[in-house]
């Protein structure tokens, strides 16, 4: 599966932007997806999950109430809404898909949140 991200960028404390991930597979409802974050040298951590249907969702404490997981099944494309952005939420963010013991990483997108 191809993951190609994209929607990072720089904003201000306070903004929000919206990350997109298409996914190049015909059996994309099948995916779990999420999205995690990286600071350079360490590892990823999860922001946030959605299941295949759409119906369960996860997310990391420290983003709760500021960010949304959401999909298209029918657009091959999970999105992270995120606002009330925070400088501490810089970082590279990266798409991924989940079934079974498949996984696969997108690319990351770099979202810088300026003070």
């Amino acid at each position: 599966v191809q993951l190609q991200a994209s929607g990072g960028g720089l904003v201000q404390a306070g903004g929000s932007l919206r990350l997109s991930c298409a996914a190049f597979t015909r059996t994309f409802s099948s995916y779990a997806m999420a999205w995690f974050r990286q600071d350079p040298g360490k590892e990823r951590t999860i922001v946030a999950a959605i299941t295949w249907s759409g119906e369960d969702t996860y997310y990391a404490d420290s983003v709760k109430g500021r960010y949304t997981i959401s999909r298209d099944n029918a657009k091959n494309t999970v999105y992270l809404q995120m606002d009330s952005l925070k400088p501490e939420d810089t970082r590279v963010y990266y798409c991924y898909a989940a079934r079974g013991f498949y996984a696969h990483w997108g690319q990351g997108t770099q979202v810088t949140v300026s003070s």
